[in-house]
């Protein structure tokens, strides 16, 4: 299942990623994520099982793009060989000895892709999903919330782009100052 996420700046669109992602426990109400109780210790255990692309790049800089997906790889018990693979897939197979800090934006979200590829997540949180990437890239975010998809599992996108995103997600939610006032 996919769902797109509306709503204007401010209108809690990230928090409401950062909760799903388990990074944030919600201040009020209850919520359940893959099973677990939002805001308790079940979370630990799903955790590994959710995917997100935030604002800000997760690499560490001062690594390469290939040591950064290979310690993904590593940590996440990804099968050998799925970092290279995947670089390839999002088209940094031939800059992926550079270091994270020196690749442009679209490069570092580019990425960003390549890690779900490596972690195969349940869960796919997108926050501005397109942002960064040029129209060719852009097959990446349908790419990815496909294979997510494809093995049964959900995503979230959330986008100021409509058009774009209906076109991979099954129904949308307008969210307005942290209330879901629609839904469709």
């Amino acid at each position: 299942s996919t769902v797109a996420l509306f709503g204007a700046n401010g209108s809690g669109k990230t928090t409401l990623l950062r909760i799903l992602a388990t990074l944030v426990a919600p201040t009020g109400g209850r919520g359940r994520v893959l099973g677990a109780d939002l805001g308790t210790g079940g979370i630990d255990e799903i955790r590994p099982r959710i995917g997100l692309i935030g604002h800000e790049s997760a690499l560490f800089g001062g690594l390469t793009l290939a040591e950064n997906l290979r310690l993904v790889e590593r940590l996440s018990g990804a099968e050998r060989g799925s970092s290279d693979r995947a670089l390839a897939a999002v088209g940094l197979a031939g800059v992926s000895d550079r270091l994270a800090d020196r690749c442009s934006n679209g490069m570092r979200r580019r990425a960003e892709f390549a890690r779900m590829l490596v972690t195969r997540p349940t869960l796919l949180l997108l926050d501005e999903a397109h942002v960064g990437l040029d129209r060719e890239a852009g097959a990446l975010v349908e790419d990815v919330v496909r294979s997510v998809t494809e093995r049964g599992g959900a995503a979230v996108v959330v986008s100021h782009e409509r058009e774009r995103v209906a076109a991979i997600t099954a129904r949308s939610v307008e969210l307005s100052d942290g209330v879901i006032e629609a839904a469709a």
